[in-house]
């Protein structure tokens, strides 16, 4: 994104660079067929749960203004917007929990006032969403979304890692009010006394972490043993909204001699019922507001219009990370201004506003890289299986997969040439293929197992469309006419899945593996080398890594302190902006430069596993450390690992039997040698790189570098073995 603040300027941009490939926006979509309904379904899930209990919090703490039914249509009417005329359709608009905080706050403030109290509150709060849409349209059209580009990897991943956290929070806040009385019941019910309160407690408990911990499984069917290749992907895509359909099954299990009541589900009033839709015509109520009330709208107006750009630009952006490689252009001021609209329109009928949210909108990114990769995956298979049947030698066969994958990429007029391509084959590939003397030789599964190994070339792509954004705002939008059956659902089943949520998005999280590195013990930190790990394991000192994640960590619970207090509570996202300045003035005195641009790149990269043998006194010990993908299906080794996570990597993964240069120089001359990581042997006895390491030996071993097809500068890591030598 062009960082200016001419006005207009940032506006025109995104809508020049979004209305050439607006066609390709649904052609994509359309060609994609029946599997976009994976990541529909999914997102659906994601984004109607979460409003659906935001909304019963809303029915509480405003006597019942708004209620779950406004949420749900606030989310659906907006995202149905977003997705036919919004700028990047990644992005999610939903009801959060800030806009939540933002109507208690207001309601509380105009319930207790005689020319306001509750039947004024809609209208006053209609006049709020005047203000707040005029100062966004003032904040797009100066271009103030361009301070997105300042927003590095520390703000982005602590911004996400603290609403993790709120929903976590949610979660266990909702599981211990299971084991009271709610507000809105008769206490002198029998569901109600301490022994049944007890029960339905414990019962929540059992069905909270069911889903939680099936739906976690559920997401990393793809590598299971046990079954076929399709009753795993089905699992894989649809297995967490059928284990919300599955444990809602479950809750009705204790029927007899079981009270009313227990389980708890959702309550709201039905769309039909009398008064529930008195809110879409508080236009005409607005001229009552005092004149007074009405400029005094302003001031909570300038806190949700800080609150909304800050939240829609960030969600944009962290649905649009490097590691993503997306190919279209962003539309950060476009979708502010378009958000200002938005935001008078469901303030003029009555409804909440929606903003993009987090961590929907990454999720659904992730769900779309598995979507594009089932696609690339499918074609690359067939072509490869057409080219061994036809004889074809290990280039052939390669050079088949690099025009077949060409084949799948949409040309765009307004697309720079693409830096992505398939990388290159295994060493292990090409040696199985040369041990026969003659690399020009027919090649077979048992060189190339077609299943397997077409996944490691392939790079991260996402299938960047607006079908899916649009039908799971219209699946919301029918939940609408479903709530009956929505009130089925039990309350813990909501609470089970607002933690999956909470730990769907920690994955690729660097800020949360640096956070899992500093309790990992001294003697075991080397197993993180055995895995694909983040470069700056091997380039930036262990100390450095620790001052570093715990001036994050103090940041962090610092703004979830914050959220804590009633009315500054929603002013969390000043100090997330305020970690520019800090980023850019204040960190570099304390890090070097070289550190910093490690630990806050804008890319995740990625080395390979590192192989290594050890030997100790009068024992030998070998560890092999390698990374072999179990299944060959999608995403396998890049988002059903760790749950859903989407990573960069640099370099294609190795083993401890990848051969040395010399071997390989025969067969392979695009290989050559490259410098060793001295990080990596220092890693591994858990001191710092200053320090050195007498009586150790260290032996290179190359790892291969990516395909050059349409790059142009590339970094590759190394490996390296590490050898102690025995007292004799």
């Amino acid at each position: 994104m062009e960082e200016t603040f001419v006005p207009l300027r940032g506006i025109k941009n995104d809508l020049k660079g979004r209305l050439l490939c607006y066609k390709e926006d649904w052609t994509g979509g359309l060609r994609a067929g029946i599997r976009v309904l994976a990541p529909t379904t999914y997102i659906f899930f994601a984004s109607a749960i979460p409003v659906i209990s935001f909304g019963e919090q809303l029915e509480r703490n405003t006597d019942g203004a708004l209620t779950a039914v406004q949420t749900l249509a606030s989310t659906a009417l907006c995202g149905v917007i977003h997705s036919l005329l919004g700028g990047q359709p990644l992005l999610i608009l939903g009801v959060a929990e800030p806009t939540v905080l933002m109507y208690t706050f207001m309601y509380n403030f105009s319930k207790d006032r005689k020319d306001l109290g509750h039947g004024l509150f809609l209208a006053w709060t209609a006049w709020v969403c005047v203000w707040t849409a005029l100062l966004l349209f003032l904040l797009a059209v100066l271009g103030a979304c361009s301070i997105i580009n300042r927003f590095t990897r520390l703000a982005g991943e602590l911004f996400g890692l603290l609403i993790a956290m709120l929903f976590m929070q949610q979660a266990i806040r909702g599981v211990v009010e299971e084991f009271g009385i709610p507000k809105r019941e008769n206490p002198n019910q029998t569901a109600l006394l301490p022994s049944w309160r007890f029960g339905n407690g414990m019962f929540a408990l059992v069905l909270s972490f069911g889903l939680l911990l099936t739906s976690l499984r559920s997401r990393k069917a793809r590598s299971w043993r046990y079954g076929t290749g399709g009753l795993r992907g089905f699992i894989a895509d649809y297995g967490v909204p059928l284990m919300v359909l599955v444990w809602t099954a479950v809750s009705y299990i204790p029927v007899h001699d079981v009270p009313k009541g227990i389980p708890r589900r959702l309550f709201s009033p039905n769309p039909w019922s009398p008064g529930a839709y008195s809110n879409w015509t508080v236009i005409k109520d607005m001229v009552k507001v005092p004149p007074l009330y009405i400029v005094g709208a302003f001031i909570p107006a300038t806190m949700i219009a800080v609150l909304y750009y800050f939240d829609h630009s960030v969600a944009s952006q962290l649905a649009q990370q490097q590691e993503f490689n997306l190919k279209k252009p962003s539309s950060y001021h476009y979708d502010l201004l378009l958000l200002g609209f938005m935001v008078i329109l469901c303030g003029l009928i009555g409804i909440p506003p929606s903003n993009g949210v987090i961590p929907q909108s990454p999720m659904h990114t992730k769900s779309l890289a598995t979507l594009k990769h089932q696609l690339l995956r499918n074609k690359l298979v067939e072509t490869a299986r057409k080219s061994i049947s036809k004889n074809s030698d290990l280039g052939q066969l390669y050079r088949s997969m690099q025009e077949a994958y060409n084949e799948m990429q949409t040309p765009l007029v307004y697309q720079m040439p693409s830096s992505l391509g398939l990388k290159e084959l295994k060493e292990s590939t090409i040696q199985k293929a040369s041990t026969a003397g003659c690399i020009d030789a027919p090649v077979d599964e048992t060189v190339f197992d077609v299943n397997k190994d077409v996944d490691d070339l392939l790079p991260v792509e996402v299938k960047e469309q607006r079908l899916s954004n649009l039908l799971q705002a219209l699946m919301v939008g029918g939940c609408v006419a479903a709530m009956p059956l929505l009130k089925k659902i039990p309350t813990s089943v909501l609470w089970g899945y607002f933690a999956f949520m909470a730990i769907e998005s920690l994955p690729g999280n660097q800020f949360w593996e640096r956070l899992l590195l500093l309790f990992t013990a001294p003697s075991r930190r080397y197993k993180v080398l055995e895995e694909q790990h983040a470069t700056f394991i091997e380039s930036v000192p262990f100390r450095t890594i620790t001052f570093f994640t715990l001036f994050q960590m103090a940041y962090l619970l610092l703004c979830f302190g914050i959220t804590w207090i009633p009315i500054a509570g929603v002013l969390f996202p000043l100090l997330i902006m305020l970690l520019v300045p800090v980023r850019q003035y204040c960190l570099p005195k304390f890090f070097k430069a070289a550190h910093l641009q490690d630990l806050d790149a804008a890319e995740y990269e990625e080395a390979p596993p590192i192989a290594y043998n050890m030997s100790f006194e009068g024992q030998d010990h070998q560890v092999r450390g390698t990374s072999n993908i179990d299944s060959g299906e999608i995403l396998d080794e890049i988002v059903t690992r760790s749950r859903g996570e989407i990573r960069h990597i640099q370099s294609p993964k190795v083993t401890s039997t990848t051969p040395t240069s010399q071997e390989m120089h025969a067969h392979s001359p695009r290989l050559t040698p490259t410098a060793c990581s001295p990080r990596t042997s220092q890693l591994r006895l858990g001191r710092s790189p200053g320090k050195s390491l007498e009586g150790m030996e260290i032996r290179e071993t190359p790892s291969p570098r990516p395909s050059q097809l349409g790059r142009s500068v590339h970094r590759s890591s190394s490996s390296s073995e590490v050898y102690y030598p025995r007292k004799i």
